[in-house]
């Protein structure tokens, strides 16, 4: 995301809309949303350069997902494996939750996106969406939407989690990047591990802790790593205090960052706001045509 807001007109958004599918504390859902906002500013996210936004500053999204889901055919949803693992894993089979990704394809559809960065779990929802515009421009002329087309780096598609599923707040499994110490290094001794003698060398394919640490360190230091393991000697406990020295070590510049951000609330509110201002135009731009398209306006 901090690339590409180098490389075109970049918007970036705060998913409260989505966040109230499973998070029913109000006061949780408004620390969540200043939580995010803080991590992403202190990653390096710049307002100047990327339009940066609470979701539900928008609500034109709400009237494009009620134009999508006229077209959307139920088999659609029905066929999006998210819903089935959600609520497989206990959360309540809900409207807002079978109906997500329409959602989903009014925040891409309403600002004429043309590439959406995503992970390998969230492309089935992207079809959806490209699906959703075709539809639309099927039925009421070409061009009424743009359809858009993923961008899925593969040495990110999938994030693993501590225990090895994909790394969600929902299974509690991440490592939290402006975690504090001793708790960030309590996290990362969790990482699940076979059980390996010391001495022995460890099984490199599939490893998850050298995903991890490839991601932070770098592949010349993962490689290192994974020499290491093939050489034996060495406990996982050893590697994982490597983990744990390398997030600290690259996230230092963002902590930093972030205390500053902390101490200025009213400057984050800011950011946010003027998103919404230039989100919001760009929106009404998207929604008008549609309005028109399929005869809600003149």
């Amino acid at each position: 995301m901090i690339e590409l807001q180098e490389k075109g007109e970049a918007f970036y958004f705060i998913a409260d809309y989505h966040a109230l599918t499973t998070v029913a504390d109000p006061a949780a859902l408004r620390g969540y949303c200043r939580e995010v906002a803080l991590d992403f500013l202190a990653c390096g996210l710049d307002p100047e350069r990327a339009v940066f936004f609470r979701q539900s500053d928008v609500p034109e999204v709400n009237e494009l997902a009620w134009i999508l889901s006229t077209v959307c055919p139920m088999g659609l949803l029905e066929r999006c494996h998210s819903f089935k693992d959600k609520t497989a894993r206990g959360i309540a089979p809900t409207h807002g939750l079978f109906a997500y990704p329409v959602l989903m394809a009014a925040d891409i559809l309403l600002y004429d996106s043309n590439l959406v960065p995503v992970g390998k779990d969230q492309k089935q929802h992207l079809e959806v969406t490209r699906d959703l515009a075709q539809k639309v421009n099927d039925r009421y002329g070409e061009g009424v939407l743009v359809v858009p087309e993923p961008m899925i780096r593969e040495n990110t598609a999938v994030v693993r989690g501590l225990d090895g599923q994909k790394m969600s707040k929902s299974y509690d499994n991440t490592i939290p990047l402006f975690e504090v110490e001793k708790a960030l290094r309590k996290r990362v001794m969790r990482i699940q591990t076979d059980s390996t003698p010391v001495e022995e060398p460890k099984p490199v394919e599939g490893s998850l802790l050298l995903e991890l640490y490839g991601l932070v360190a770098g592949e010349d230091a993962a490689s290192e790593m994974a020499a290491s393991f093939a050489a034996g000697g060495l406990g996982y406990g050893h590697y994982k205090q490597q983990l744990f020295e390398s997030l600290w070590e690259h996230f230092r510049p963002a902590r930093q960052r972030r205390e500053e951000l902390e101490a200025d609330p009213g400057a984050v509110d800011a950011v946010l706001s003027g998103g919404a201002v230039r989100a919001r135009a760009a929106a009404r731009v998207v929604l008008d045509r549609v309005r028109r398209a399929v005869g809600l306006a003149d």
